[in-house]
């Protein structure tokens, strides 16, 4: 039985100004994000992980590699594009106000109505297309560890997307639960590596925190 700990990126300056990052906009860390790692490492130090995988982007590779340093133990680290953040196209780095002046219907169904949102107009990645290269990614990785727990850093738009995916929820519901914090932690567990178990979603209870809007996307 494979475990999957989805984990979302520390937050960055450009999620506390309200931005869209994308896969190909990128902001650092803040400073107290550190210290949410940590605390993150905390809650996950029980576990005895096989392998860790991020995006290639810097925002989710730092928090991997930081996550890895506080855990202090020698796991092997694996960046792979396909676990990669949205590709928003012309959306990148504007800030959530200025896109919805600008493109208000991609924006409303890219948060609200996953089935009518067609990217053509902003040059941006459809979910068809998302699934298309997170899902091999994480059956392949299910396939390799197939009784062991794998610790997968990503962004929190893709991670939302491909994990109600995996737990078969249809398209039109995909938010219905709303959007991942950052360095949240959720939980799958499969037996097949085809059929999935959400065990905890956006699990954030050892920040020790109240989240804020700009905390969750």
């Amino acid at each position: 039985m494979t475990r999957l700990y989805f984990v979302r990126h520390g937050k960055t300056e450009w999620n506390l100004e309200g931005r869209y990052q994308g896969a190909k906009g990128d902001s650092p860390l803040l400073p107290e994000s550190y210290h949410e790692i940590e605390l993150l490492a905390k809650y996950l130090a029980p576990i005895a992980f096989a392998k860790v995988y991020c995006s290639p982007i810097k925002r989710a590779k730092t928090t991997a590699k930081e996550l890895i340093k506080q855990l202090d133990r020698p796991l092997k680290l694996e960046a792979d594009v396909a676990l990669q953040e949205f590709d928003l196209g012309k959306m990148e780095g504007m800030k959530f106000t200025e896109v919805a002046e600008k493109y208000p219907a991609e924006l409303d169904a890219f948060r609200y109505h996953p089935e009518r949102y067609d990217p053509s107009a902003i040059a941006g990645e459809s979910f068809p297309e998302l699934f298309a290269r997170m899902t091999p990614k994480i059956k392949a990785i299910c396939a390799r560890y197939p009784k062991e727990n794998v610790l997968i850093v990503s962004h929190g738009a893709a991670l939302c997307a491909e994990i109600r995916h995996l737990l078969g929820v249809p398209l039109a519901k995909l938010r219905d639960q709303g959007g991942l914090a950052n360095t949240s932690t959720t939980i799958l567990e499969t037996k097949d590596g085809e059929n999935f178990k959400c065990l905890a979603w956006n699990k954030t209870d050892y920040l020790k925190k109240d989240l804020d809007p700009t905390d969750v996307v």
